[in-house]
C-alpha cells in the first residue's frame, strides 16, 4: 500500500493512511469531536484500528487511488489529523471530510491539508465535483468548508443514519 502518492504543503505531509498508523487512528476515533461530529466506529484497541484501516480506507484506496490521508507536521514529524476524499453512499461527487486531534486544531492545519486535497482531487484525480456534510452543530467545520469555496445546499440524509446533514458542494 506504499505505492500511492504522497502530498505536501508548506507545514505538512499528507500520505494515505498505513496500518502503523493504527495507534494515531484509535487516538483520533475517539475523540470527544469525533464522537459527537462524525460518530462513534466502536474502535477500541489497536488491533480494531488496524481492521478498520483494512476494510474501510484500503478498499476505496486501491479502487479509486485516492482515500483517507493522514497529516503529519513537517516540523517535527507528529501525527496530527486526517484529511481525505471519500466515495460515501449517498453523497453527490466525492465528500471531503477532515479531522484533528485537539491539540492542533485552530492553527490553520485543516485550511491548509484541505486545500491541498481540493486541488488534488480537482487537478490529479479529474474530480468534477467536491461535497462536504457536517452535522447543524459543527459550526467549526461549516466555516473551514465554507472557506474552501464548498456552498450550501441542502439538508440530506445519508443511509443508515437518521441525522439531518449540511450538504456543501463545489463543481470544478
Amino acid at each position: 500500500m506504499n505505492d500511492f502518492k504522497t502530498f505536501k504543503t508548506e507545514r505538512l505531509v499528507l500520505k494515505p493512511m498505513q496500518i502503523e498508523d493504527a495507534a494515531f487512528l484509535l487516538e483520533l476515533l475517539n475523540t470527544p469531536k469525533w464522537i459527537k461530529h462524525i460518530g462513534d466506529r466502536n474502535v477500541h484497541t489497536i488491533k480494531e484500528a488496524e481492521e478498520y484501516i483494512k476494510i474501510k480506507m484500503f478498499p476505496q484506496l486501491k479502487e479509486l487511488g485516492y482515500g483517507n490521508y493522514l497529516i503529519v507536521r513537517k516540523a517535527d514529524n507528529s501525527k496530527i489529523g486526517t484529511c481525505g476524499l471519500y466515495n460515501r453512499e449517498g453523497i453527490e461527487g466525492i465528500d471531503i471530510g477532515f479531522a484533528f486531534l485537539p491539540q492542533f486544531e485552530k492553527h490553520g492545519y485543516g485550511f491548509e491539508a484541505a486545500q491541498k486535497i481540493v486541488d488534488v482531487g480537482f487537478n490529479e484525480f479529474n474530480i468534477s465535483q467536491i461535497s462536504a456534510i457536517t452535522t447543524k452543530e459543527n459550526i467549526d467545520s461549516q466555516k473551514l468548508i465554507e472557506k474552501l469555496g464548498l456552498k450550501f445546499e441542502k439538508i440530506i440524509n445519508i443511509p443508515n443514519d437518521p441525522e439531518d446533514l449540511r450538504y456543501y458542494s463545489l463543481q470544478r
